[in-house]
């Protein structure tokens, strides 16, 4: 087993056999529950499998940290988890996972009982990881190659964003396209810390967790939903 094997993340239903001592990034379940979820049983998120898939093989060589998508974001972990507590946000609608990594939020989703998962993520090892997790953690996935810049707005019910919203330029352009689903009467959560480019003014708070990122002590990783820009009241003349 290489570092970069042990250090790249691969999700699996299959039970973990404890350890002491865990990396951060091998724990899903936030620490404390959402203090808008309720008290229902909980269904069990897609755990960390071992190194034993060899997905580290998709990494580039050398000792240089692993890939974005090997990481667990506060964003995708909240919005997992939030999927998973209350499935009807999602069951037996089409859903889309936009910038999907490896698929947490996608499997999630799936696991929730999704009619159907679209999970678009540019990056062809990410891709690679992505449908390995799937097949982990026995769901079907429409893994597909695209960058937010350039997709068109699939026939789905809903659109989850996970992470996104890091850049300004990029949070001007999932805003753009999640414009564009809005006017197609498509559905959008969006997962994130409060990173500054979030554009708060477009969203409502619905859940909070404490979700340990990778490499991180525990944060708060919110869960909104996207809404229409409010126009201003035009004035009044006198």
């Amino acid at each position: 087993m290489t570092k970069r094997e042990n250090n790249v993340s691969v999700y699996s239903d299959h039970a973990l056999n404890p350890t002491h001592g865990p990396p951060r990034h091998r724990r899903l379940h936030p620490r404390q529950p959402a203090r808008a979820a309720g008290s229902r049983h909980r269904r069990n998120p897609p755990a960390q499998g071992g190194p034993s898939s060899r997905v580290g093989r998709l990494a580039a060589d050398g000792d240089a940290p692993p890939p974005y998508w090997a990481h667990q974001w506060a964003g995708g972990l909240a919005l997992a988890r939030h999927v998973l507590d209350h499935p009807e946000s999602v069951a037996g609608r089409r859903v889309l996972d936009l910038g999907a990594g490896s698929g947490l939020v996608a499997i999630a989703a799936a696991k929730a009982g999704a009619a159907q998962v679209i999970a678009v993520e540019p990056d062809r090892h990410a891709l690679a990881a992505l449908a390995l997790n799937a097949a982990l953690n026995d769901v079907r996935i429409d893994v597909r190659a695209a960058d937010v810049a350039a997709i068109d707005v699939p026939d789905v019910d809903m659109v989850l964003v996970g992470d996104l919203f890091y850049s300004d330029t990029l949070a001007g352009v999932v805003t753009a396209f999640l414009d564009r689903c809005l006017d197609r009467g498509i559905d959008a959560l969006v997962g994130d810390p409060w990173r500054r480019p979030l554009p708060l003014a477009r969203l409502d708070e619905i859940a909070r967790y404490e979700v340990a990122e990778t490499g991180t002590a525990t944060r708060p990783g919110g869960v909104f939903r996207f809404h229409r820009e409010e126009k201003a009241a035009a004035p009044r003349s006198l």
